[in-house]
C-alpha cells in the first residue's frame, strides 16, 4: 500500500471517529437534557409524609396543653351501621376563648368539623391544630446548646366529645352541611388515624410567586383549614354529599417571592465550615422573630424585619425539615379570606 492510500485510510478513520464522536455526544446532551427534565423542581413542593408520628421532643412546652379533652390513644368511636351523622362546618376566631373576636377582625380563622350521632344523640367535634401554638410551629427556638435553630412544629389532630356551641357560633359558624351513614364515619375515622400519623408538622405559610389568578404556588401551608378540606374530599370520596347556606371562606397567609432556592437541612447547613456564613444568617433572620421578647425587643425586632422582608427582599422559609431562601416581592405578606367550595 502506498503512503498516499495510508494517508487517506487514516484521514478517513479520523473522519469517522470524529463522527462516532459527535454522535456520542449528542446522544449524552439529549439524555442528560431528559435527566434535567425529571429532575427538575417540582412545584408546589409535595408535603413530606412520614412512616410514624415521632414522640415530641421534652423540650417543646404548650401554653395550652394540646387536646385536652381528646382521647390520650387518638382513638375515634366506632359508630353503628345503622346509624346517621350530622355533619357541621364549625369556625371561630384564633384563641376566641381567650380575645374574643379579636383576631376575627383580621379574618384569622380557626377551622373544625362536628358530628352528631341521631341513634345516641351524642355530639364530637374534630379539628386538627398545633401542639405547641402557632408562633413555635412558624418560627423555631434559638438554643445555645444547640447550633441549629430548633423547631416545636408538630401539629396533630384531635377529637373529642361534644361541640362548644357558644364557642363556634358566637362569633363564627356552625353549620349543618350533611349527613354520613355511620359506615361512612368509621371509613372516614380510620383514614383520619392514617393522615393523622403520617402528616406530623404544621406548616403556617403558602407562598406564590404574586397574587395574581395564573401565580405559581411554591408552598402550600399544612393547617388546620387544609385538615378539613382534606377530610371534606375524603367524606365527598365515601359518597356523602355537603353543602353550604353561606359562603365557605377560609384564612390564607401568603408570601410573594421569586423561584426559591433550596439551601439544604441541618446537617447539610449548620456544623459545616464552608457554609458557615450561611449558617450565621440564618440564626440571625430567626433571631428577629424569636418568642418572649420585651416590648422594646418587640418594636426592634419588628424594624428588623421589615429591613430583612421588605428592604433585603429576603425570607428563610423551613419546610420538609429543609431551608429554602425566598427572594422576596411586593406585597411580600399578606392575609386573605378566601372562598373554598366544598366538594
Amino acid at each position: 500500500m502506498g503512503s498516499e492510500s495510508v494517508v487517506s485510510v487514516v484521514n478517513n478513520m479520523s473522519h469517522a471517529g470524529s463522527v462516532v464522536c459527535l454522535l456520542h455526544l449528542l446522544l449524552f446532551l439529549r439524555v442528560g437534557a431528559q435527566l434535567g427534565d425529571n429532575v427538575r423542581q417540582r412545584w408546589p413542593v409535595p408535603y413530606r409524609r412520614f412512616d410514624r408520628r415521632p414522640a415530641a421532643d421534652s423540650y417543646c412546652e404548650a401554653l395550652f396543653p394540646f387536646c385536652p379533652t381528646g382521647d390520650r390513644d387518638g382513638q375515634i368511636p366506632y359508630m353503628s351501621d345503622t346509624d346517621v351523622i350530622s355533619v357541621y362546618r364549625l369556625q371561630t376566631p384564633v384563641w376566641e376563648f381567650k380575645f374574643g373576636d379579636l383576631l376575627g377582625k383580621f379574618h384569622i380563622m380557626h377551622d373544625a368539623i362536628g358530628f352528631s350521632s341521631s341513634e345516641t344523640g351524642a355530639n364530637y367535634t374534630m379539628e386538627w391544630y398545633e401542639l405547641f401554638q402557632l408562633g413555635n410551629c412558624t418560627f423555631p427556638h434559638l438554643r445555645p446548646d444547640v447550633h441549629a435553630p430548633f423547631w416545636c412544629n408538630q401539629g396533630a389532630a384531635c377529637f373529642f366529645d361534644g361541640i362548644d356551641d357558644p364557642h363556634w357560633s358566637q362569633n363564627g359558624t356552625l353549620e349543618k352541611i350533611g349527613a354520613i351513614t355511620g359506615n361512612q364515619f368509621n371509613d372516614m375515622a380510620q383514614w383520619v388515624q392514617d393522615d393523622n400519623e403520617t402528616g406530623i408538622y404544621y406548616e403556617t405559610w403558602t407562598v406564590r410567586s404574586d397574587p395574581g389568578p395564573n401565580a405559581t404556588v411554591w408552598f402550600e401551608s399544612y393547617d388546620c383549614s387544609q385538615f378539613v378540606h382534606r377530610t371534606y374530599r375524603k367524606l365527598s370520596e365515601l359518597g356523602a354529599k355537603l353543602s353550604s347556606r353561606s359562603q365557605t371562606n377560609y384564612t390564607k397567609i401568603y408570601l410573594y417571592s421569586g423561584e426559591p432556592s433550596y439551601l439544604g437541612n441541618d446537617s447539610a447547613i449548620f456544623g459545616q465550615p464552608a457554609l458557615k456564613n450561611l449558617a450565621t444568617d440564618i440564626r440571625k433572620f430567626y433571631h428577629t422573630f424569636r418568642p418572649h421578647q420585651s416590648f422594646i425587643d418587640f418594636a426592634i425586632s419588628l424594624l428588623e424585619a421589615y429591613k430583612k422582608v421588605v428592604l433585603d427582599k429576603s425570607f428563610y422559609l423551613y419546610y420538609n425539615f429543609e431551608y429554602w431562601h425566598l427572594p422576596m416581592k411586593p406585597p411580600y405578606v399578606q392575609i386573605t379570606y378566601e372562598e373554598v367550595p366544598l366538594p
